[in-house]
């Protein structure tokens, strides 16, 4: 059996795209974040200050990002592909995000209000499901329920479903055993979008991006 012959844009596609995507990536938390804090500064803790009220745009290019990247990979390889490939790319994706986040809050804590003895987010039950479990559903669920169409509806249909429910139990999460429930339960209506919001939008994307996947031909091994 031939092999393909090396040609040009298999650099392109190999080499220098890959990069270019991991460049960007981490441009989303280095330089634009420390250029939006200049536009737009966080409120400060320690001395009173509010900060920008569009601080908020700061979040979604970093927190969002993340977030959307690690529920979209599950999410997306579970239409294209099965439920097993979702669930296990969202317990991947979501064990990272659930170190680097705890990790993150907890240096946030101790810089914020100059205090030791921070509580330890590791063992926050609400991040490992938001993260861990929620990243297994939403693959597991979407690829459940698409069950290998290549319908649009039936794609739209299962990702809005495993995006909706996810987003519910974060929801109720936030609500009851986060270490940090009191302020979800300061503002509910404001918890309840801010967490349901970004999964319905998910939710609507992703069957878009599988939909051009099977357009080309991008479909795993083992989707017929």
């Amino acid at each position: 059996m031939s092999t393909e012959p090396f040609k040009l844009k298999d650099v392109l596609y190999g080499l220098v795209v890959p990069i270019l995507v991991a460049v960007l990536i981490l441009l989303f938390p280095t330089v634009i974040r420390s250029a939006l804090d200049g536009f737009f500064p966080p409120p400060d803790m320690m001395t009173g200050d509010p900060g920008s009220p569009y601080a908020f745009i700061t979040v979604i290019f970093t927190h969002g990002f993340a977030l959307m990247v690690m529920f979209g990979v599950p999410l997306i390889l579970g239409l294209i592909w099965n439920k097993w490939a979702g669930g296990a790319a969202g317990f991947i994706m979501g064990t990272l995000l659930y170190l680097a986040n705890a990790g993150y809050n907890i240096f946030f804590s101790f810089e914020a209000f100059g205090v030791d003895g921070i509580m330890n987010l590791y063992r926050d039950p609400s991040f490992i499901g938001n993260y861990i479990i929620g990243g297994i559903l939403i693959g597991y669920i979407a690829g459940a329920l698409n069950n290998k169409s290549y319908n649009f509806k039936r794609m739209l249909g299962a990702s809005l479903t495993a995006g909706i429910t996810v987003g519910v139990m974060q929801f109720v999460l936030n609500m009851t055993i986060a270490f940090s429930a009191w302020m979800s339960q300061a503002d509910p209506f404001t918890a309840f979008y801010q967490v349901l919001l970004p999964m319905v939008i998910l939710g609507i994307l992703a069957p878009i991006i599988a939909k051009v996947f099977t357009w080309y031909g991008l479909m795993p091994g083992g989707h017929s």
